[in-house]
């Protein structure tokens, strides 16, 4: 073995605590190699976090070890048995189906350990009828959105890098197969829960539920009622969540039961998107015929999961009352995240009664039209006290300009009822509205010269997309509106 092999196997050290489970939980098996694989894209600050140099990653072992070609010494691979409700329909067992977890590593400050999983391995008994594979495209996006979904301050999975290979895979057409290792202090759903619930087998429940409180939420152990009060942490966290994504238009696509974290993480990244024109009826999943996952009602099915979950805990919990009273706590911390998030989308420090609708008829004027979400946000820390030329760049997103600028009168009196600095506030509204977010059109881009090798574009995106609210006018382009081509870009579960 190499120095530098050396220094890679040293690097990665490997335990499972998931594994500590017991093989109810999981199947062990090996990754399938895939053909010659080469490294497409790394986060550094994923490296940095798990202490990996520059130079390790340029080592053929870290490659062969990131696209499952190689098992690691310390590694303990795994594919994960899970169900869930898929597309509000009992879909029985599911599964990691083309997921593998290696193991956890420690992180660099913390030394919290974090699981690594590599997406798109190969085969696993849970594959049902897929190949367990992910192809370039997919793996692109989940790389770039979920490190741009930290940089957005959401919590989510994060992405250490993407190795890619010439090997092709069958999807609409055939495409080059890749590997996307993401990483998560567990990949835990509320399909694990169900799981055990539908196939009667309540000592696997209660293990599982004693474990996700031992390790995440240990401050509930040894407490009278510490399944209620998980229930209760869970749907806490996924409502603020959804208010997290409501609040800067973005569309998770496929939120079935098994897609859910019970540590309230963006998790699984398939047919997302961020809204370009504003339509609250927008569904990013072109699979979703009904568009139960649109934009307007992830709140609602955010809510829908916690109550499939609360069903499943149930027999833990005891009683109905209690489980009840777990569940009530999601429309309230959804509505107090949310407007919360919105006053500081909008530069208000005060909260009064009337803001609620303030906010709704901006949101109205928007959808009337189909204003550029982001932009729209963007370009109102620019308005001031008395009209101005500043006013130009958000009133150029407008076709009802008139409509507008009576809007404007109203957000100028509200400012003053607070004494706002005009100052102060642009300051505060760029720190929450971001300039950059991963459009469709964006990804497609990068998407399209990494399938000709050419990584360029990825590195860039990745570079401006962690830094979501800096001003960046180098990369100026990157925040203006989509080109028209942008409208016909579709996704679906095969993404």
């Amino acid at each position: 073995m190499s120095q530098s092999d050396s220094q890679v196997q040293n690097t990665l050290n490997f335990q499972n605590c998931f594994a500590k489970l017991g093989s109810p939980f999981f199947t062990t098996l090996h990754p399938s190699p895939i053909k010659s694989p080469y490294l497409v894209a790394a986060s550094p600050a994923m490296l940095r976090a798990f202490n990996i140099s520059d130079e390790q990653i340029k080592e053929p072992e870290f490659v062969e070890i990131f696209s499952g070609n190689r098992v690691h010494s310390s590694s303990c691979p795994l594919a994960a048995v899970y169900s869930g409700h898929q597309f509000g329909i009992w879909a029985g067992q599911l599964g990691d189906g083309r997921a593998i977890l290696l193991g956890d590593l420690a992180l660099r400050q913390t030394n919290e350990r974090h699981e690594i999983q590599l997406k798109g391995a190969g085969m696993t008994p849970y594959s049902r009828m897929g190949d367990g594979r992910a192809v370039l495209r997919s793996s692109v996006r989940e790389f770039l959105c979920s490190e741009a979904m930290a940089g957005l301050g959401i919590p989510t999975s994060r992405a250490l890098c993407i190795t890619g290979s010439d090997q092709y895979t069958m999807r609409e057409m055939p495409e080059k197969t890749a590997v996307v290792t993401r990483t998560a202090p567990s990949f835990i759903r509320f399909g694990s829960f169900e799981h055990w619930y539908y196939h009667e087998k309540p000592a696997q429940l209660q293990q599982l539920a004693d474990f996700v409180i031992q390790h995440y939420y240990p401050q509930l152990q040894n407490t009278e009622h510490s399944y209620q009060s998980l229930l209760k942490h869970v749907v806490i966290k996924t409502a603020q969540l959804v208010a997290h994504w409501q609040s800067v238009g973005f569309m998770h696509g496929v939120l079935n039961t098994d897609n859910m974290s019970i540590l309230g993480l963006t998790l699984d990244y398939g047919p997302f998107g961020f809204m370009d024109g504003f339509d609250p009826t927008h569904i990013c999943n072109h699979s979703d015929s009904q568009g139960r996952y649109s934009y307007q009602m992830q709140p609602r099915i955010g809510q829908w999961n916690c109550h499939a979950l609360a069903q499943a805990l149930l027999p833990l919990i005891g009683d109905v009352e209690s489980t009840q009273e777990a569940l009530s706590h999601y429309v309230e911390h959804y509505e107090v995240h949310y407007h919360k998030l919105m006053r500081q989308k909008f530069g208000l420090l005060d909260q009064i009664p009337d803001d609620d609708e303030l906010f709704a008829e901006y949101l109205d004027l928007m959808a009337s039209t189909r204003t550029d979400f982001t932009l729209a946000f963007r370009n109102l820390s620019q308005i001031k006290h008395q009209p101005s030329t500043n006013d130009n760049a958000l009133r150029d997103l407008f076709l009802d300009r008139a409509g507008l600028d009576i809007w404007l009168e109203r957000y100028r009196l509200r400012l003053q009822q607070e004494n706002s600095n005009d100052v102060e506030r642009q300051l505060r509204m760029n720190q929450v509205n971001p300039k950059y977010i991963l459009r469709n059109y964006l990804a497609q881009q990068a998407i399209e010269k990494a399938e000709q090798k050419d990584f360029s574009e990825i590195e860039k995106l990745l570079k401006i997309l962690v830094n979501p609210f800096a001003d960046q006018p180098e990369f100026d382009q990157y925040a203006q509106l989509p080109p028209d081509w942008a409208g016909q870009l579709s996704v679906s579960c095969s993404s």
